[in-house]
């Protein structure tokens, strides 16, 4: 009897997936608002820090990669306020700006909880595993297009809305596949 063929699946697309329902998960638990995404990844030459608030991390291990959050000032400062409100924080303590640090380190946190989840996923899932860093956040008048010092040619953006604003993720990582034995 001839052995089964099996086919290796590129590795940045089954990461793409669990991005998607692990930061869907993520930002409902923490914002207490219903969050969706495009079922849509779309494969993309580059991946870009845009404004208004973008964050940033680098992933390695099994395998590598770098993710970046592009949100809009309306995006970031919705996600900010509702998981300020869920932590209880009174709403004249509450930033006013997006400029403001407090926004920013939010949105970190929030990054970081993504990624813990995302990694612990994929070992599960793989038995695979990799760290990262601390996610930096910025807030940014122009877009930035990163050309990346490594190996990282498999580039995806994902989309999600969260109430009506509108936020990217975007994945770049170096050509790997996934074959299961």
């Amino acid at each position: 009897m001839p052995k089964p063929i099996i086919s290796p699946i590129v590795s940045i697309d089954e990461i793409s997936k669990i991005f998607l329902t692990t930061a869907q998960a993520t930002l409902e638990a923490t914002t207490n608002q219903v969050v969706t995404y495009s079922s849509t990844i779309q494969k993309t030459p580059k991946i870009s820090m845009k404004p208004d608030l973008t964050c940033f991390v680098q992933f390695n291990g099994d395998y590598n990669g770098l993710l970046v959050i592009n949100f809009s000032a309306d995006a970031a400062f919705e996600i900010y306020k509702s998981y300020m409100k869920t932590m209880d924080m009174p709403k004249e303590e509450l930033a006013s700006t997006v400029a403001s640090p407090e926004v920013s380190d939010t949105i970190g946190e929030i990054t970081n909880q993504i990624m813990g989840r995302t990694v612990k996923e994929i070992e599960e899932k793989f038995n695979l595993n990799a760290v990262f860093g601390q996610p930096k956040a910025l807030t940014l008048n122009s877009s930035i297009t990163l050309v990346i010092d490594s190996d990282y040619r498999e580039n995806r953006r994902l989309s999600f809305k969260i109430g009506n604003y509108s936020f990217r993720i975007e994945i770049a990582m170096e050509h790997t596949e996934f074959i299961l034995s």
